[in-house]
């Protein structure tokens, strides 16, 4: 029953990627990312200027994009670890930007989209070796 949730969520993430990543324009084309409440005031207490501010936005959201699939790996792959996360996040991620520069001309193929996306599957995965230490450490309880 376990493995049928993991694969469903596996399913809908891989779509959910796969949307946003081939998408014929950015998502976020017709979004002032820089004008919301919480952005702008992040600029303005960083002291960055607004370009400044969406790349910082742009960098993030691609390490929350990728934490899932780092997560969703190592719960399928018991028995690896983070590293493996971080690899299949490279690949993921290197297929997506190649795939953005040869099918879609409207987006930007990027080495900091790469370098965001390998970092989110390595931090999803260290949240599951951290948990299964946690886990391991706690006292059985009969």
């Amino acid at each position: 029953m376990r493995s049928r949730w993991l694969l469903l969520a596996a399913g809908a993430y891989a779509f959910a990627l796969a949307l946003i990543g081939l998408w014929k324009t950015p998502v976020d084309r017709n979004v002032a990312v820089v004008d919301l409440a919480p952005v702008a005031w992040t600029i303005d207490r960083l002291g960055l200027d607004p370009w400044q501010g969406y790349d910082l936005v742009e960098f993030t959201a691609n390490i929350a994009l990728f934490v899932p699939l780092g997560v969703l790996l190592l719960l399928w792959w018991r028995h690896r670890g983070w590293l493996h996360a971080a690899g299949v996040a490279f690949a993921t991620s290197l297929t997506i930007e190649i795939l953005q520069q040869v099918l879609r001309p409207e987006r930007f193929a990027s080495v900091n989209d790469v370098v965001a996306n390998t970092a989110g599957g390595a931090i999803g995965g260290l949240l599951v070796v951290a948990g299964r230490r946690l886990r391991q450490r706690q006292p059985v309880s009969r």
